[in-house]
């Protein structure tokens, strides 16, 4: 079919019409920046044409020059055949209007933490940051979402993934940041000696075992380090929870998102008073912390 639209689709909007009937005919699964097929067809058709990703209108009734078409049926294609995310078609993720650069060694950015950074952890934060951390940093995005928000501090990012870190670094490089967030390779907090921070976030793998062996063809692309973690999804949590407290300074924040886990954390940590932020899109996702909520917590 793919063969017949080169040759008898004309416009953006036929395009437009005949991706989103084959992204339903295929049955794709949606998530990693678009929530259905039209959303996803106009996000890729505006790429391959190199138009602005949010302005489709003034672009419907306009005809394609041969390459053109044959671009935007080759990227389509590809969505359908290999059910890959589309960012990792087009080599990019946007979150709260950043753009950064993603591939398959990394997970899609798509952390309910983004917006509450923004908001430089307002009124949660009760000290100057100096001093972040992120954990299990993947793409980079939540580091340099953390040097934007709070410009005089310095960053720390963590990732076990060499990969991922590789792909951090072009990010990084990417917003200039070279000077102000340093990677470091390894499991949590295992290569940052008695570094202490004033802000930890953490973005770790979150999902348990049963939803990952449920999970879509797009979602199984991503890699696996940063989609489960144990039965409950909860093992990178425990981790992180058992060490923060000493790598944080007085009044410091830690800041972890965990999903849908909720239920499942709060019952194995019942004597630890979780703030659960209201986060647009995911109640219940994220948890903050003080360090001297956690000290109380290990003493009970």
């Amino acid at each position: 079919m793919f063969v017949q639209a080169r040759s008898h689709l004309h416009t953006v909007r036929d395009w437009l019409r005949f991706a989103a009937s084959r992204f339903h005919e295929a049955g794709l699964a949606f998530g990693h920046g678009s929530t259905d097929a039209y959303d996803e067809a106009a996000y890729l058709i505006l790429h391959a044409l190199h138009l602005p990703p949010h302005r489709l209108e003034p672009y419907l009734d306009a005809r394609l020059l041969p390459d053109e078409a044959e671009r935007v049926a080759d990227i389509l294609e590809r969505r359908v055949t290999l059910r890959l995310p589309a960012p990792y078609l087009t080599n990019e993720a946007w979150l709260q209007g950043h753009r950064f650069y993603v591939d398959d060694r990394v997970i899609v950015p798509r952390s309910f933490l983004a917006p509450l950074i923004l908001e430089r952890f307002e009124p949660w934060l009760a000290r100057d940051v100096g001093h972040a951390l992120d954990l299990c940093t993947g793409s980079g995005c939540l580091a340099v979402l953390l040097a934007q928000a709070f410009p005089q501090a310095s960053v720390d990012a963590v990732d076990l993934s060499a990969d991922a870190l590789a792909v951090a670094r072009r990010n990084v490089g990417d917003y200039g940041l070279e000077r102000r967030i340093r990677l470091f390779e390894g499991d949590l907090f295992a290569p940052l000696g008695d570094r202490s921070y004033d802000l930890i976030v953490a973005n770790p793998p979150y999902v348990d075992a049963d939803s990952v062996a449920a999970l879509p063809a797009e979602y199984l692309h991503e890699p696996p380090l940063a989609l489960g973690s144990g039965q409950d999804g909860l093992d990178s949590t425990r981790a992180i929870l058992r060490d923060a407290a000493r790598h944080l300074n007085p009044s410091g924040l830690l800041a972890v998102e965990i999903g849908h886990n909720r239920d499942t954390l709060e019952a194995a940590f019942p004597h630890v008073a979780f703030d659960w932020p209201d986060v647009e899109g995911g109640e219940g996702t994220v948890f903050l912390l003080t360090r001297e909520q956690l000290a109380a917590a290990g003493s009970a």
